[in-house]
């Protein structure tokens, strides 16, 4: 029989305001197999660790349940205390005593405790079963793959590279640079893009460490974090034109976005009438050294419409978010007009403006004031041609008046999208989307830049619109998480993952399919499935498919389980 401690945490107020958790650790004293059950005010402190710590050694304990908040919180904690005492950390268990128990049942305290009484019976059943595991250590390939050859890409590749780790840059098109290298200039002091990004793209070309694939995508990934298979083949072919396999530690993930297509914008005549452009076609007529002409007849624009969020906010025809980078540029762009035609007149039809940023909302002011460009509240109407000119209908909301402006050019900030093709590399990656096709992190507060697929990170537009400053940070913190990988002897990875009693497998295959991190497969000679510890995430969904039972998790046992739901029985 094990001898098993339980410690229950008032939480400060958060439990101890519902739970009475004296009253719990006295009901628990009375378990047939708890050695010691005591409380303390907040466990997760060094003074309650080390409480932790001296009763194991005290109690001779080989079994500790810490009654306290979700073990998403301080699960490796209270394992790391247990370690220090001699307690193999497997067999350290959480009873979920806040956001199951007091949290829920803040007006019924006595129920709460009876719950929470109940809630820790059904873990010393569990923990009197748990195995005594070790962590799973396997070796890293220190090679990274960056996919994506643009203002990310490069800065991911380039910082990887300068601690002294290869790597493989793939990028499907046949120049460096993307979406930064057509820009005529940036904000906030109008450098020009092409300029900024060769910078990089001369450095990632003559680093030794950096290997790029330009005209290139990637074929099939294969393996696990810090064990993957990359194939690559030339951009537009089939996967069976794909090159030999390439050993890959981690991939970084830098696709970057487009702009949402022209052919879907009929009322504003994108498309259709040559001077409705989008923003990144007004950026390359503001880099042309010959002037700026617009494209219909090669006259200088003495009056250019800029409409925003053309499909961004537009949850009924277009996308439901802002695209973030819009009115910077629309700011950054109606200056640059003004610079190449000072006679010119430019008008900013808005919803709002959205300047977050260091200087941004100084530079948008600027736009008004010095530059005189005339910011519109409301949306626009209607787009046509009359003449030689192309005439725009709006509407003030401040002042409730009908606007109609005979302009020269009209420029369309439309919203930024996935790049093409992201959805279909994402399966290949079994990474996961949202609900628009931009990559998803793992969470959106404290994992932005890893996915949920372990050793696969997400760096700057590829995982939501952001401007240049946020790329390259993402970009630089995405590189830090693959050379925080790299710097490991080896990949430690938790125990507790699927296994197979053979005895009781009859190698039927179920389980195969039914894994989504292909992580089951069926011996050859011995016709039983097999598992790759490695990949598998402890999921559970081999348990459910496999109609013999004989796949388990372990310290998650059927037995286990089985046990818990007896306690509740006494």
């Amino acid at each position: 029989m094990r001898r098993i401690g339980v410690f229950v945490c008032h939480c400060g107020f958060n439990i101890a305001s519902t739970v009475d958790v004296e009253a719990v650790a006295k009901e628990l004293q009375e378990h047939p197999q708890v050695a010691l059950a005591t409380d303390y005010k907040y466990m997760c402190s060094q003074p309650g660790q080390d409480m932790i710590q001296e009763a194991i050694v005290e109690h001779n304990l080989d079994g500790v349940i810490v009654a306290a908040c979700s073990p998403a919180m301080h699960e490796p904690t209270f394992r790391k205390a247990c370690a220090s005492a001699g307690l193999n950390p497997y067999c350290c268990e959480i009873a979920n005593i806040r956001e199951q128990c007091s949290w829920v049942h803040q007006k019924e305290p006595e129920r709460a405790t009876q719950k929470a009484i109940e809630t820790i019976r059904t873990m010393v059943a569990k923990t009197a079963s748990d195995e005594e595991l070790e962590p799973l250590a396997t070796p890293i390939k220190r090679r990274a793959l960056v996919i994506g050859g643009g203002l990310a890409g490069l800065s991911s590749a380039l910082d990887i590279a300068e601690a002294g780790y290869p790597v493989v840059l793939v990028e499907r098109n046949e120049r460096l640079g993307g979406k930064v290298a057509q820009l005529s200039g940036v904000y906030l002091n109008f450098a020009g893009g092409e300029q900024l990004i060769q910078q990089r793209i001369e450095a990632a070309r003559s680093h030794p460490r950096i290997e790029i694939h330009t005209g290139t995508e990637l074929a099939l990934l294969e393996g696990y974090v810090g064990n993957f298979q990359a194939r690559l083949k030339a951009a537009g072919t089939g996967d069976d034109q794909a090159g030999p396999p390439i050993d890959i530690g981690a991939v970084v993930v830098a696709t970057g976005y487009d702009l949402f297509s022209d052919r879907l914008l009929g009322e504003y005549g994108s498309g259709t009438y040559p001077d409705v452009i989008n923003g990144l076609e007004f950026e390359r007529l503001l880099a042309d050294p010959a002037g700026l002409r617009r494209p219909s007849d090669g006259q200088e624009p003495q009056q250019v419409v800029f409409v925003q969020c053309v499909r961004s906010r537009d949850p009924e025809r277009g996308m439901p978010y802002c695209s973030r980078i819009c009115c910077m540029y629309v700011a950054k762009q109606a200056r640059l007009y003004k610079q190449r035609v000072p006679n010119g007149q430019s008008y900013v039809f808005y919803i709002d403006i959205r300047s977050a940023g260091k200087g941004y909302e100084e530079f948008v002011q600027q736009a008004m004031e010095e530059d005189g460009v005339l910011y519109i509240r409301g949306r626009v109407a209607k787009v046509f041609p009359q003449g030689n000119k192309t005439v725009v209908w709006g509407v003030d909301t401040l002042s409730g008046e009908l606007i109609e402006v005979a302009a020269d050019l009209v420029v369309l900030a439309t919203a930024a999208v996935p790049s093409e093709g992201a959805v279909e590399l994402a399966q290949r990656l079994r990474i996961a989307t949202d609900g628009h096709g931009f990559f998803s992190e793992a969470h959106p507060k404290l994992r932005p830049v890893e996915s949920l697929t372990a050793g696969i990170y997400l760096a700057g537009a590829a995982q939501a619109p952001k401007d240049i400053p946020d790329t390259v940070a993402q970009a630089s913190g995405a590189a830090a998480k693959v050379m925080t990988l790299f710097s490991q002897d080896e990949l430690v990875q938790e125990p507790t993952v699927a296994y197979v009693i053979e005895d009781i497998c009859s190698g039927c295959g179920i389980c195969v399919p039914a894994c989504p991190y292909e992580a089951r497969s069926i011996d050859p000679w011995r016709q039983v499935a097999v598992v790759n510890p490695a990949l598998c995430q402890f999921c559970g969904a081999c348990v459910a498919a496999c109609p013999n039972k004989a796949s388990q998790i372990h310290n998650w046992t059927a037995d286990q389980i089985l046990s818990m739901l007896d306690a509740l029985a006494l």
